[in-house]
């Protein structure tokens, strides 16, 4: 068993990203999922481009704005209090529209 308790405001934000990112994966030493604060201000991109991982699932949790995330199979719309989550091998790129800061 294992145990890991962090404030991701004690770590670095990741450079080259176009909103403010605070990875949490390396961190808490996790293998299989993709875990990372983001703070998007309206307009912004959480990445640049579309992507996906090889080995971790991607979960997105939104606590503000609502969240759009554009895949090959369309768009899908994430409310303040959904979830979404890519599994690996899945391209997305996940933005923010809205006014408010997601």
């Amino acid at each position: 068993m294992g145990y890991h308790h962090l404030d991701p405001a004690d770590l670095a934000a990741t450079p080259d990203y176009p909103c403010d990112r605070r990875g949490l994966s390396d961190a808490a030493e996790l293998a299989t999922l993709h875990a990372a604060t983001y703070e998007l201000d309206p307009g912004d991109p959480l990445a640049r481009t579309y992507h996906y991982h090889q080995r971790r699932e991607e979960l997105f949790y939104v606590l503000a704005a609502p969240l759009h995330v554009e895949t090959p199979d369309g768009e899908y719309v994430v409310e303040r209090g959904e979830m979404f989550v890519a599994e690996p091998d899945s391209p997305h790129r996940a933005y923010n529209p809205d006014d408010a800061a997601a």
